[in-house]
């Protein structure tokens, strides 16, 4: 499902621990390519449906395993490189995501990279919040910085309880 600009819907899951560090994944494919998970959005999916059935699909987590702490209000938007853009029609020129900010309640064992198939991603560890914003391929870097810090009053709440501007920006 591509929209009239060529973006493909999808969901963007950043899942936190109880200290705040968040989920950073590697990508299969030997590129040493880390990001958060994600994924589509199915034609008859709504974004929270789509979430869940990624979040099984890349971590193996179920919706009894998290908590739901914020999305993002509008779609976020990136641009795939050239070289990326598929050339047959439906043409997909790039993603509009939906942010989700999850806490997760299960123990990191249940944590399952090869719980849905194929698997998406071949290594996975726990780093700080704004750690991913330096690492990500350039051409999501600032999708990511504009769900982080859209995000980052929901995840200091997460970490301090109360007090969520305690954690400065670093975008």
């Amino acid at each position: 499902m591509i929209d009239a600009d060529g973006f493909r819907p999808n969901v963007g899951i950043i899942l936190a621990d109880g200290r705040g560090r968040v989920l950073w994944a590697r990508r299969v494919g030997g590129q040493d390519a880390w990001q958060f998970p994600q994924g589509g959005i199915k034609e008859d999916e709504t974004a929270e449906q789509a979430l869940y059935r990624e979040l099984e699909e890349e971590v193996g987590l179920t919706a009894d395993d998290v908590e739901i702490l914020a999305v993002t209000q509008g779609w976020l938007r990136y641009r795939l490189p050239q070289k990326l853009v598929r050339q047959k029609e439906p043409r997909c020129v790039g993603q509009k995501q939906k942010w989700f900010l999850l806490k997760m309640l299960a123990e990191d064992s249940e944590v399952d990279l090869d719980a849905g198939g194929p698997p998406e991603f071949d290594q996975w560890r726990w780093v700080s919040y704004w750690y991913p914003l330096s690492k990500v391929v350039s051409f999501k870097r600032e999708v990511y910085r504009r769900a982080l810090k859209e995000l980052v009053v929901a995840h200091n709440s997460l970490v301090n309880g109360a007090d969520s501007r305690s954690e400065a920006c670093l975008c």
